[in-house]
């Protein structure tokens, strides 16, 4: 399906200023949210891609240059940057944007039967995913999920080694302890003599005197574990954290990793950009012409702002420190509240008469 121009998605013009596009995408997100009663879960997401465009300076000239083309299509980025991109957190990598790759390996390894060279010897568990759900709050102020997973661990008998305890590993006869064996390949270009991983001791050039009796030399068992995952504050939608060692076990070999991915529900009331909370707060036009005091829902609770007189619809009111946490600092970043002003669409006599008296003190006061 072709994709509609990023421009007419906010509902701006290609001349635009960075403020207007920003205050064109609040507008637009608060009005499709799909939480919201109307709301437009499609078009929520057509507005997010169009804005992480059009906010970006680079991204937008390419866009006004190349069309969708220049941004790859949307807004996630373009080829060669760092799918793993992130940082460390009390011994957890947190990631964004975790992609599979695959390239020239996978073509040669396919023609050849292993393309580069394996590496022999002991070889890595199974890589494990799973994803965690969090509220929003929950991802502002972090949290520690204790997550349940049926996988398999090291075996509690022999302890990964696959060696019936009191008995040892001996070298594997079939491969001499090279843990490879060499073999010909008849290809299209001649004869190839090719280094395969021995079939035997897969690699490892020892093999079991006695194979252990629980886990049959697998060096595993399959069992439930239990892992607690330290969820940082600030933390967005669409990491993904990453443990170390803390996937599948392998006989002989190092466990694989463990990859977390977050998820965060949409808010009613909020939305983020950044380390920044937006909300909206509705104030009639008699209090945003004389002034008021409203109360503002933030995530730290319910906060007093100052409405001053003379406050127009679409003006932004910053609550310092009632924001995002900084995932690689202590500071935290801002709320943002943006005043609707409503206008009635329903006058009593009395409020009309008082509404021409004040037109009419108005008019009289511009000729006096």
């Amino acid at each position: 399906m072709t994709k509609r121009d990023y421009y007419e998605v906010l509902g701006v013009s290609k001349t635009a200023s960075a403020d207007e596009i920003k205050k064109a995408f609040r507008k637009a997100a608060v009005k499709h949210h799909p939480d919201k009663e109307g709301g437009d879960e499609a078009k929520f997401k057509e507005i997010n891609e169009a804005y992480e465009v059009l906010k970006d300076q680079q991204k937008r000239q390419r866009y006004d240059q190349f069309g969708h083309a220049g941004v790859g299509g949307g807004a996630g980025g373009g080829a060669g940057g760092n799918p793993f991109e992130g940082f460390n957190f009390n011994g957890q990598d947190v990631h964004f944007d975790f992609n599979g790759a695959g390239g020239f390996g996978d073509i040669f390894s396919q023609f050849f039967g292993g393309g580069a060279q394996q590496p022999y010897g002991p070889t890595r568990g199974r890589d494990v995913e799973t994803s965690v759900t969090l509220t929003f709050e929950e991802a502002v102020f972090g949290k520690e999920e204790k997550l349940s997973m049926n996988l398999d661990d090291e075996c509690s008998h022999c302890h990964g080694t696959t060696v019936e305890p009191g008995h040892s590993l001996k070298t594997c006869e079939a491969c001499k302890g090279a843990g490879q064996q060499v073999r010909l390949m008849n290809t299209m270009f001649g004869q190839i003599q090719q280094a395969v991983t021995c079939e035997t001791c897969k690699g490892k050039g020892k093999v079991p005197e006695v194979v252990c009796s629980v886990c049959r030399g697998k060096g595993t068992e399959r069992r439930t574990v239990s892992v607690t995952v330290k969820i940082p504050a600030g933390i967005d939608d669409g990491a993904t954290i990453r443990l170390r060692e803390r996937g599948e076990a392998i006989g002989g070999g190092a466990k694989g990793d463990l990859y977390v991915h977050i998820r965060v529900k949409a808010h009613k009331k909020f939305t983020r950009e950044g380390y920044l909370v937006l909300s909206e707060e509705h104030v009639d036009m008699v209090a945003a012409a004389l002034g008021t005091e409203i109360d503002v829902e933030t995530v730290d609770g319910t906060v007093t702002m100052k409405v001053p007189a003379g406050t127009q619809s679409g003006t932004d009111f910053k609550l310092s420190g009632h924001g995002v946490p900084h995932l690689r600092g202590e500071a935290r970043g801002a709320h943002i509240v943006s005043i609707v002003v409503d206008t009635p669409t329903k006058l009593s006599k009395k409020q009309r008469d008082l509404l021409e008296q004040f037109d009419s003190a108005k008019k009289h006061s511009l000729f006096s």
